[in-house]
């Protein structure tokens, strides 16, 4: 099996554990869902605060099982070349996170609203080295 749909697999394990936490088990501090964010707690306190967060959290895990989808059907119709460039696309769509969403998280760490305490560089280490087995694997499966 090409190492490019290893590495996919493993993504696409990893990305269902965090809808299904999201959809089933938003409490939780487990699979990247919102349990580590103090303020999701304090959201219940406001009800239309918190159903605005709820749906937002939902859109997030319908989004993410969207890829899951399309991803399951690259991995079962596609070629190497387009498998290459899925690995690619997902590269540049994951290293978004540094955009706009790691300096939120950051920002929200260092203001005490993320427990664990230093979350934020966990999860950025994590991204981080996401980032780098698709670059890795893109590499081997190209490089023969």
């Amino acid at each position: 099996m090409n190492v490019l749909k290893i590495v996919i697999i493993g993504f696409l394990i990893l990305e269902s554990t965090n809808v299904m936490a999201l959809y089933f088990f938003p409490d939780s501090k487990l699979a990247n869902s919102m349990g580590v964010f103090k303020p999701w707690e304090k959201s219940k306190q406001n009800p239309e605060v918190h159903n605005l967060v709820k749906y937002l959290v939902n859109w997030v895990a319908g989004t993410k099982l969207i890829f899951i989808l399309l991803l399951i059907v690259i991995l079962v119709s596609t070629d190497d070349q387009t498998l290459v460039l899925a690995g690619a696309a997902l590269a540049v769509s994951i290293s978004s996170f540094f955009w706009r969403l790691f300096p939120l998280i950051r920002k929200m760490d260092n203001n005490d609203q993320i427990d664990p305490k230093n979350y934020s560089a966990v999860l950025g280490w994590m991204i981080l080295a996401f980032i780098l087995t698709f670059l890795g694997a893109i590499f081997l499966s190209t490089s023969g």
